[in-house]
């Protein structure tokens, strides 16, 4: 995988008008290498792990990115991950630095392993990460989450693909945000 690119994601099949059908071809088990890659950062609030406002800071997010001429289709991911049970952070790849937001870089190397099925199956999907993070002799130091559709789309399209993430911590770069 060149260096700050995420695999490919096919936004033209989206026959909700929402969030595209996400094809997971290409996306499991890949490394990830990030050196000084843009994100947006966003914050969230949570009532024991339940997003409450998710919904509008997104929305006001994409509007500040797609003003700013940020969006790259071919670049297409948001990271997601629990801080605490009342805050979850999101960080949404750019392609330049957008005005009134919190825009963060990233230096590390990455490995993802794709899921499908309800978020409860989280705690098994870590464990299955943290096994393929450990046969590359690594640990993950942080595991995040890009959610590739919105609740209404998974159950419209009939499969909810997570895409799991670990930032993994024997890398020449680290973590950066």
């Amino acid at each position: 995988m060149q260096t700050n690119r995420v695999p490919a994601y096919d936004a033209s099949d989206n026959p909700t008008d929402c969030c595209p059908r996400f094809n997971p071809a290409g996306w499991d088990d890949q490394e990830l290498h990030f050196q000084d890659k843009l994100f947006v950062k966003a914050t969230t609030k949570s009532q024991n792990h339940v997003p409450i406002d998710m919904g509008q800071v997104f929305e006001s997010t994409f509007a500040a990115i797609e003003k700013a001429g940020a969006y790259d289709e071919n670049d297409t991911i948001i990271l997601s991950r629990d801080v605490s049970p009342a805050q979850a952070e999101h960080f949404f790849a750019v392609s330049k630095p957008v005005p009134g937001q919190e825009n963060v870089r990233w230096s590390g190397h990455y490995l993802t392993k794709v899921f499908e099925g309800p978020f409860e199956d989280a705690p098994q999907w870590e464990k299955q990460l943290q096994s393929a993070v450990e046969m590359r002799n690594n640990e993950a130091d942080r595991i995040y989450y890009f959610y590739t559709t919105c609740p209404k789309c998974a159950q419209t399209y009939g499969k909810n693909y997570v895409v799991a993430v670990a930032a993994l911590s024997e890398t020449p770069g680290k973590h950066i945000n």
